[in-house]
């Protein structure tokens, strides 16, 4: 059995997290939701729909959450119910986490961490230095 995936995101960054990952890999092998607290939600009524979609998604392997901005209000919610439930959360998602995590599917919540970690560290580089200062002082 796989662990699950649950992004809790600002609107429109865990959708286009996942739909890029369903473009990019096909079919998603974890099951996974992704959840944005409305600005116009109560507390109450966002941490009742995460709650929701971590007990569908919790089938006994474990839930990983990725969000978004730490200190966020949807990284307070995922830290939140985190805290009562012992799920991981990790913060700062980008989509080399989330292809790394689908990747690896089949390892258990505990490792998913590592490799979620491990691709945010990996995919973030310099792709292409600076141009050297010519020293025109232009620009």
């Amino acid at each position: 059995m796989n662990p699950s995936l649950l992004l809790i995101t600002h609107p429109g960054v865990g959708e286009a997290l996942i739909a890029t990952a369903e473009d990019i890999l096909g079919s998603l092998p974890m099951p996974h939701a992704s959840l944005a607290p409305g600005a116009d939600e109560s507390v109450g009524t966002s941490r009742a729909r995460a709650a929701d979609a971590l007990a569908r998604l919790d089938r006994g392997a474990g839930v990983l959450i990725l969000t978004d901005a730490y200190g966020a209000t949807p990284s307070n919610l995922a830290v939140g119910l985190a805290e009562t439930r012992g799920h991981p959360v990790i913060t700062g998602v980008n989509l080399p986490m989330v292809l790394r995590v689908m990747n690896y599917a089949y390892l258990p919540v505990e490792l998913l961490v590592d490799k979620a970690l491990s691709a945010a560290r990996d995919g973030i580089l310099i792709a292409q230095a600076p141009a050297a200062s010519t020293g025109t002082g232009n620009g």
